[in-house]
């Protein structure tokens, strides 16, 4: 069994069926909701859907403390290589790559494309998001973005789906609700809202517009979820 587990706001890790440590837009360091302090955390690899703080604060320590292998955007790895990270793995919308955790394929977000800590804007790059297949089963984090169209071409590939209903930076509960119409997983994770006032949803009120159309798993920080 795979184990997801809720850090809070946007970070999540992910243990894959071998044991592989994934950690997914690891934002610790000054994160009102996180379980856990970055010095807790153990990583095998590091993904970054974007650059922006609350999912880029950690990813440069935590690589450099673990020994990880930090995947991102072609910019955002060139970036992180001028910061010290030795190992990293460049990626870009629309590609996949086999890791031995399995098939991880880079898919469309609609966001902002800053790097937290490049001040001359050398590195800015599109956002995006990621669908891991394992063996018989997928997850995909859309990271942050709007609802999209092109979700329409994950239908049928996604066992769990990990969607942002924040609103106000990114999809709300009606269009997430949407996306699931348009991505038809058997679970669905909401994520990205509460941590501010001005991203306060009730996840109550989108499992009800998700209703029979898949199972709405809502995950306190701290949670973990098993697949």
């Amino acid at each position: 069994m795979a184990i997801l587990h809720f850090h809070g706001h946007a970070t999540f890790s992910l243990v894959t069926d071998d044991g592989t440590r994934l950690v997914v837009d690891p934002w610790f360091t000054g994160n009102p909701v996180a379980d856990q302090s970055r010095d807790d955390i153990s990583a095998d690899y590091v993904l970054c859907t974007h650059g922006h703080s609350d999912h880029f604060t950690d990813a440069v320590p935590l690589a450099k403390a673990t020994g990880a292998t930090l995947i991102s955007t072609y910019e955002i790895v060139a970036f992180v290589q001028t910061k010290g990270v030795e190992n990293a793995h460049p990626m870009h919308i629309g590609g996949g790559y086999h890791f031995p955790f399995g098939y991880l394929k880079m898919t469309a977000a609609l966001h902002g494309g800053m790097v937290e800590g490049d001040d001359e804007g050398r590195f800015t790059t599109v956002p995006g998001g990621f669908l891991l297949d394992m063996d018989g089963k997928s997850i995909y984090f859309a990271g942050d973005t709007a609802l999209l169209t092109d979700m329409q071409l994950l239908r049928g590939k996604v066992t769990v789906a990990v969607l942002p209903i924040g609103d106000n930076f990114t999809m709300g509960p009606e269009d997430a609700a949407r996306a699931v119409d348009f991505i038809e997983p058997e679970v669905v994770v909401p994520f990205h809202y509460d941590t501010f006032d001005v991203i306060k949803q009730d996840p109550e009120h989108f499992r009800g517009l998700v209703g029979d159309r898949a199972r709405v798993e809502i995950m306190a920080s701290g949670d973990r979820y098993e697949f």
